[in-house]
């Protein structure tokens, strides 16, 4: 939920206007508006090469991944392997227009962590790909962009560890 969204619901359920605090972390929100977006084109537009540059360091990392009987053996494994990326990806992105991490756990991470579980994935790999991941995207970033980035890619990081 967005900070203009949360600032409303606030005031509402208190039956007030918001305060001059609230409506400080509004203007904030609307000032790093042109930021959250070139992060999120940004993003968006190098998906392809942040995923492939994100899976190339996970097979380093974990070669018996892609090594006959691991999770990401075959073309079809490694394929969804591949779309979780750009699933993840996207949610971080969510998150960076929202300006709050509330998409990334509503949309994705709610008993994302059991789903793994019941298909044998490992987590602690699937927390090393978001590191990847982190990684290749943070690299199309300028520094200021990358730091506004990060906590986003954190967040997952931390819940799948």
């Amino acid at each position: 939920m967005s900070v203009v969204s949360q600032v409303i619901l606030k005031a509402d359920d208190a039956l007030r206007y918001p305060s001059s605090g609230e409506l400080k972390n509004i203007q904030s929100f609307l000032e790093t508006g042109e930021q959250r977006i070139r992060i999120v084109t940004t993003l968006a537009e190098g998906e392809k090469k942040i995923v492939e540059a994100a899976s190339k360091e996970l097979w380093r990392l974990h070669p018996d991944y892609i090594a006959p009987g691991g999770n990401a053996y075959g073309q079809k494994q490694r394929a969804q392997c591949l779309r979780d990326y750009g699933w993840y990806l996207r949610l971080v992105t969510y998150g960076v227009l929202a300006g709050d991490k509330d998409p990334i756990e509503k949309i994705g991470l709610i008993g994302v962590r059991d789903m793994y579980n019941s298909l044998g994935v490992p987590v602690a790999g699937m927390a090393d790909s978001i590191s990847a991941l982190k990684a290749a995207a943070l690299n199309l970033l300028n520094d200021e962009d990358a730091a506004a980035a990060a906590p986003y890619f954190d967040y997952i990081i931390q819940d799948l560890s």
